[in-house]
């Protein structure tokens, strides 16, 4: 047999173009498949994305002197609506407050007020002790609460540890708490409508 009578396999071989080609089709179609899975498990879960999504909140249900608590990214929120008596009480305790002015907080200039909120009469808050994270109640004035003393203009105390914040959520001294309660940020968007995890810019 002389080389003239060998069968050609060169590269314009049309069997082995096809061979080529589905081999090379197969072996993509294989590695998309095990990239997709791949893919998908370092993406963010849906349960992730909405932990920290913005959180709308209907404020109108909310009684003068009541509190509701919503959740975000994990955390509970609370929403107190004040009457004016409570906004009254947050005035000549500043002595008796360790951080009276949040100079510690990094608020933005609109909760850089005593009521640390953008309206007087509504006060949003991370309802988390900045001790150690435990979760303080409400505590009304008069409500006779022996961790919070006779002088107690309402608040929340954590009876943890015995930390107590005043209607704004600043930490009085000496306490183990060591900064004000956390603001998250938020913005109103309309007379009774709120939202968590925006800020006014947006």
């Amino acid at each position: 047999m002389t080389t003239t009578d060998l069968p050609r396999v060169g590269a314009d071989d049309p069997e082995r173009r096809t061979w080529l080609l589905a081999t090379g089709a197969a072996g993509g179609v294989a590695a998309i498949a095990t990239a997709v899975p791949f893919v998908s498990s370092i993406a963010p879960s849906e349960r992730a994305k909405a932990q920290g999504a913005s959180v709308e909140v209907d404020l109108g249900d909310i009684a003068p002197g009541g509190m509701k608590t919503v959740e975000w990214r994990g955390k509970p929120v609370w929403i107190q609506r004040r009457t004016a008596e409570m906004i009254a009480a947050l005035n000549g305790q500043e002595a008796a407050l360790a951080d009276p002015d949040s100079a510690r907080d990094g608020l933005p200039e609109a909760l850089r007020n005593p009521g640390r909120s953008m309206k007087p009469e509504f006060f949003v808050a991370i309802g988390i002790c900045t001790h150690l994270g435990c979760s303080p109640s409400a505590v009304a004035q008069g409500s006779g609460n022996p961790g919070v003393g006779a002088d107690w203009h309402g608040g929340f105390f954590c009876p943890c540890h015995g930390s107590t914040f005043d209607l704004a959520g600043r930490v009085f001294k000496n306490k183990p708490a060591p900064t004000n309660l956390e603001i998250p940020p938020h913005r109103f968007v309309g007379e009774t409508r709120l939202v968590i995890g925006e800020s006014r810019s947006g």
